[in-house]
């Protein structure tokens, strides 16, 4: 998976796959999933490694709900999943540019108001890092020529995005749950 264009199409697969079935493409899982190994000799309960994709439970359906929910509060405030899932390539730049600032600007005007979030690194982007021993690989991620040991100095190339605070509003009847957005039927 060395593509960035095969990751993409992997993400947005894993994306819908567990958006709508709760559960990662066989296919896809047998490529990325790796057996956890122990670091020392018959460990009680081994610890979660953040570096290497595991077997999972089903996430709980509260969390699977409150996915769907945030979909449907970018849907229902930016229409993005109407912008996605149309097909942009007949319309001109200069439309496209319009209709992406509008929807740029109510996405973000949802994530302000139901997801606080905070940088990884505060450094500015393109400035000198030290990344010391110990750091955690899902937290930070080593692109370029990763050899040796660290401590590892390099050019902060994306500050990365954590989430600090979710605060969704109260989810709405089972029914409703797996709805991003209902269909619209005008009567005359």
């Amino acid at each position: 998976m060395n593509s960035l264009w095969e990751r993409v199409a992997i993400a947005f697969r894993c994306f819908f796959s567990i958006l709508f079935h709760a559960y990662i493409p066989n296919d896809i899982a047998q490529k990325i999933v790796r057996p956890a190994v122990p670091a020392s000799p018959a460990p009680a309960s081994p610890a979660p490694s953040a570096s290497r994709l595991r077997e999972a439970e089903p996430p709980a359906v509260e969390t699977f709900d409150r996915s769907v929910q945030m979909l449907a509060l970018l849907q229902r405030d930016g229409r993005l999943i109407d912008f996605l899932a149309e097909n942009i390539s007949s319309y001109p730049d200069a439309q496209l540019g319009a209709a992406v600032r509008t929807i740029h600007e109510t996405c973000r005007q949802v994530l302000e108001d139901y997801v606080k979030l905070e940088p990884i690194l505060n450094t500015e982007e393109d400035q000198p890092v030290e990344v010391q021993k110990g750091f955690d690989p899902a937290v930070i991620k080593l692109i370029g020529n990763v050899a040796g040991e660290p401590p590892f100095r390099g050019v902060l190339r994306h500050r990365g995005w954590r989430v600090k605070q979710v605060s969704l509003p109260p989810l709405p009847p089972d029914a409703g749950r797996m709805v991003i957005a209902p269909a619209e039927v005008e009567l005359s």
